[in-house]
């Protein structure tokens, strides 16, 4: 039943903009790739697409919390990381996300999807450091 109803979520999620948003994740990602510099942005920016996409029954977390210890993305270099990718991408993203909410919130129906985008919206702000899991998982 639990995963019925989390794909009954998920279309009506693509049809209350996640479809959209998904698209402008993967835009950035492709930019990044372009850039040849960008790689490993685009690489975290084609994942969080893809849980833009189909987003319930997935929930982002802290690597650091996660695997109890910090790495890479969690440091300094990830603080790094997060303000580049907030000046090239993570801006316009949340935008994105942020407009997508407020169009959600008009209808009752859309209240829950238009909380999903302001989860969204902050992760596109700083992206670095999380990992996308399955709910049950943890």
């Amino acid at each position: 039943m639990r995963e019925l109803l989390r794909l009954i979520g998920n279309l009506l999620w693509l049809i209350f903009g996640g479809l959209a948003m998904a698209l402008a994740w993967w835009l950035a990602g492709l930019l990044m790739v372009l850039t040849i510099i960008g790689i490993p942005w685009a690489r975290s920016a084609f994942v969080i697409g893809r849980f833009t996409l189909w987003p319930f029954g997935y929930r982002v977390v802290e690597r650091r919390e996660l695997f109890g210890r910090d790495d890479f993305g969690s440091g300094l270099l990830g603080l790094l990381g997060n303000l580049i990718w907030f000046v090239l991408a993570g801006l316009w993203l949340a935008i994105g996300h942020l407009l997508s909410a407020l169009a959600c919130f008009i209808t009752l129906i859309g209240i829950p999807f238009g909380l999903q985008h302001l989860k969204l919206a902050q992760l596109s702000l700083f992206p670095i450091g999380k990992t996308i899991t399955p709910i049950d998982a943890l």
